[in-house]
């Protein structure tokens, strides 16, 4: 006990934090006599480098329970039989790893046979759209960061918009617990890609154990530390040869390394990832009339410990941190970048955990977790300069000013959380979990944004709009969920189900609008907030379900449908409502704590079938309603524009959109030479609001509001992704990824002045064009040397872009890509050429 409580205080000391519940999966097989096929009793099941293991029953099946996700090797020992190794074993996260074993007879004891595990191609436990990546497949691939990984699988688009979904509907899980920015929404924090052991993507019929999140669940689980030290340096830079005559580059340096090993051989182990991205952009020539290099710096990093207290106890802490500053780049303030504010996010999590195997049908996990995210804009809030920005002649360029935003946003989270896994039998898996989450939110923002027309001109003779808030607020929010996995018979049949309860305490108050008549002003009716009444506290419940069949020994039935559910970020729930400001109309949009959680009732069916043993097919249907989806609603008096009254706008939930779409993927595995992917999606999505502020936007340009669906702006019809891993000849690894997708929606609605539509008799109908359709193709060739067997060098280079192809963003509502100024932002990035060296000892 008095070396549990010094590890538990050690870990507290160091501020490190744990890896969570949702991180673990059951390893299982059977093993049999190579030569008689007849099972074998009392085999020994050990995983390496750990003290987890088990022993054959009689019908020689064994079973090792609450194994964290990774890669493993196994040793079966028997007496009258060799040794085997089995390398290479992927246990992944909340799944059931299934092996076959044959033992040779011998009566003389001999070395050990190294067998290779290969990963089934058909996971017949899964009942959801489940795609992964491993660490060594994650090292290969020509990517920036842990976010570009999200879109490099089946109806995810450039920006990470999941199956129709917003790029905020999708939660990030990090070793079992959400890293999101509860304010503005996203993933609040980065991760060096070093870290990750397992990289997963739920885009369907995620499981109930999942909450909070709309279209995806991102699921990350980082490495551990093991018996041997380990040291791996990277270096990355895009600009090697950088001169007058190569000016492609963004001047980006990238520099990583990991550390790991055993403080106590097979009892304490550490790890360690840590990462500086130093770079200029791609606008660099223009900043450089600024500020000094580097315009942009990101420093993240992992720690990590694992203590192994016995076979059933474990303890594992960890500790991730990131801190960014950049500066922002507008085509439009290219002559006055100082003008526009400095930007810092810096963010921590620290946690403890307790993961027990009380006996061989029921473990469970203990965690406790601190989370903080700090975002900065500006520098000092009391020298906002509210002054007019200077144009140009003709109000196309900025020259003179500074944008009138300042901002300072923190969050705290504190959560307490456990799970509970339950095997009554073998064909039986029952979880279960519990999580309540306190909340300390502070944001203090000053903003004035100028009156723009739709087309983009400034108003330059009307008032800033004022979108200024100050709130601080400590809602709570709570969950729990039951999920129940049932195997029908043996290698038969899975059934799914679950259910899961969350709430949301605001604790806020709401303003209650009302038209009253004032008496000064005969037939007129205006808007007023007449009183406060507390929020109510939100509660939703989501059903889930899913079915895996076995049509033939090589093809698999999956269907699932659920309910899925996000709470609204707190910055629609708070901004504004402060009544103070709310009675002196200081904000011009403000929140509202009775926002409902947005919802989707989404379902879908797909076949999996085995072309031969190192090829999968696989085709989906899905199909998604989104309702209860956050827009503004203005309340505007009678004689608003006449007063210079301009009202407020306030967030309501009165926004529904619809996804349907058609995945096939071909996959080829298990061949070293050549593996990979084709997949293609036809997908749809519609909606009536593509963005919360665009109800008061349409208010504000003198549109109607809309009720008809219509494309969104991430709508992309036909998707095509190619994902190559080759070995070329002198050992050469090549990987490649191609994507075409046709091209996204924009509002054709032509003007010739800027300021009124070219055709006043057309009615505006959004999203009624397309743009050109998207080329894109990376790629990344590595070289290994290995010096004296344990020490090895890399050298690589990563091409992004190889064939320049100009891909649009956007365009104006005149059809001009960059609009009138020709803003090469409308584009993304052209070609990079990146080279790296990467050392292993």
């Amino acid at each position: 006990m008095s070396m549990r409580l010094l590890v538990v205080l050690f870990c507290i000391v160091f501020s490190f934090s744990c890896a969570l519940a949702g991180t673990s999966g059951i390893l299982e097989g059977r093993v049999i006599d190579k030569d008689t096929k007849e099972p074998l009793v009392g085999v020994s099941v050990i995983i390496v480098g750990t003290s987890q293991g088990a022993a054959t029953d009689v019908d020689g099946n064994f079973q090792i329970n609450n194994v964290e996700a990774g890669m493993y090797d196994l040793r079966f020992t028997n007496i009258g039989y060799q040794t085997l190794v089995y390398r290479k074993v992927d246990v992944r996260t909340d799944l059931r790893t299934k092996i076959s074993i044959e033992l040779v007879p011998s009566a003389v004891e001999l070395g050990e046979i190294e067998v290779t595990a290969e990963r089934p191609l058909i996971e017949k436990d899964v009942t959801s759209t489940n795609y992964s990546l491993g660490q060594s497949q994650v090292d290969k691939l020509p990517i920036r960061n842990v976010q570009d990984l999200i879109t490099l699988f089946p109806s995810v688009t450039a920006e990470g918009n999941v199956r129709g979904g917003k790029i905020t509907e999708v939660v990030y899980m990090v070793d079992g617990l959400p890293m999101q920015d509860v304010v503005g929404g996203g993933v609040g924090s980065t991760l060096p890609k070093s870290s990750i052991t397992e990289f997963s993507i739920q885009s369907g019929g995620f499981d109930a154990e999942y909450g909070n999140a709309l279209s995806g669940v991102i699921n990350i689980i980082t490495r551990r530390g093991t018996d041997r030290h380990n040291l791996v340096l990277r270096v990355e830079k895009d600009d090697w040869l950088a001169g007058g005559w190569n000016q492609q580059h963004n001047r980006s340096s990238e520099i990583e390394w990991t550390l790991s090993g055993p403080l106590v051989r097979e009892r304490l182990h550490y790890f360690t990832a840590n990462t500086i991205q130093l770079n200029d952009t791609r606008w660099w020539q223009d900043f450089n009339k600024f500020f000094n290099s580097p315009v942009t710096s990101d420093v993240s990093g992992l720690g990590k410990l694992d203590y192994t207290v016995s076979s059933r106890v474990r303890l594992t802490a960890q500790n991730v941190y990131s801190v960014k500053r950049w500066r922002d780049y507008e085509f439009s303030w290219r002559f006055n970048l100082n003008g526009l504010p400095p930007r810092r996010r810096s963010s921590y999590r620290t946690t403890a955990t307790l993961s027990h195997t009380i006996s061989d049908i029921v473990h469970y996990s203990l965690s406790f977790s601190h989370y903080f995210l700090e975002s900065r804009l500006g520098e000092d809030k009391n020298a906002l300069d509210l002054t007019p920005y200077e144009y140009d002649f003709y109000l196309e360029y900025v020259t003179r000013g500074s944008r009138a935003w300042w901002s300072d946003t923190k969050q705290k989270i504190y959560t307490g959380k456990t799970d509970f896994v339950i095997q009554p039998n073998p064909h039986n898996v029952i979880k279960m979990g519990f999580e309540l989450n306190q909340y300390d939110i502070f944001s203090d923002i000053v903003k004035y944004e100028p009156q723009r027309t739709y087309f983009g001109k400034i108003l330059p003779d009307e008032p800033l709009l004022n979108y200024s808030t100050a709130y601080h607020y400590y809602p709570r929010a709570g969950s729990a969920y039951f999920q129940d996995k049932l195997e029908v018979e043996k290698d038969g049949a899975v059934v799914n189900l679950g259910f899961r309860w969350d709430f949301l305490d605001p604790r806020s108050e709401r303003p209650v609008v009302e038209y009253v008549k004032p008496d000064s002003t005969a037939g007129q009716f205006q808007s007023q907030v007449t009183r406060f009444v507390p929020a109510s506290l939100k509660q939703q419940i989501s059903p889930r379900m899913g079915l895996s069949f076995p049509l033939m020994y090589n093809m698999l039935l999956v269907m699932n449908y659920g309910h899925y559910f996000q709470f609204p970020l707190f910055d629609y729930l708070y901004s504004g409502i402060n009544p103070q400001q709310l009675r002196s109309g200081v904000s011009v949009l403000v929140g509202n704590p009775d926002l409902k959680p947005e919802r989707t009732h989404a379902w879908e069916i797909g076949v999996k079938y085995g072309l031969d043993e190192k090829s999968l097919l696989s085709v989906t249907y899905f199909k998604k309603e989104f309702i209860d989806q956050i827009d503004s609603k203005t309340f505007l008096p009678s004689k608003a524009r006449l007063a210079g009254d301009y009202g407020f706008a306030e967030y309501v939930n009165n926004a529904f959109a619809n996804a349907e779409g058609l995945e096939f993927v071909l996959s080829r595995n298990r061949d070293e030479k050549l593996s990979g992917s084709i997949s293609y999606s036809l997908m749809r999505t519609e909606g009536v609001s593509e963005y919360v502020n665009q109800g008061i936007n349409l208010q504000q340009w003198g549109f109607p509001v809309l009720n008809e669906p219509y494309p969104l702006s991430w709508d992309q019809l036909h998707t095509l992704k190619v994902a190559v891993d080759a070995q070329l000849p002198l050992e050469i690894v090549c990987n490649m990824i191609w994507t075409y997708n046709t091209g996204r929606p924009y509002t054709y609605f032509p003007t010739r002045d800027g300021y009124t539509a070219e055709d006043t008799t057309v009615a505006f109908i959004p999203n009624n064009a397309r743009l050109p359709a998207d080329n894109l193709v990376n790629v990344k060739f590595s070289k290994k040397f290995v010096i004296g067997g344990l020490t090895s060098l890399s050298v690589y280079g990563d091409i992004r872009n190889l064939f320049n192809a100009k891909n649009a963003k956007w365009s104006d509502a005149n059809g001009r890509i960059g609009g009138q100024l020709a803003d090469p932002s409308a584009y993304y990035e052209p070609r990079r050429v990146s080279i790296g060296l990467r050392y292993e000892m």
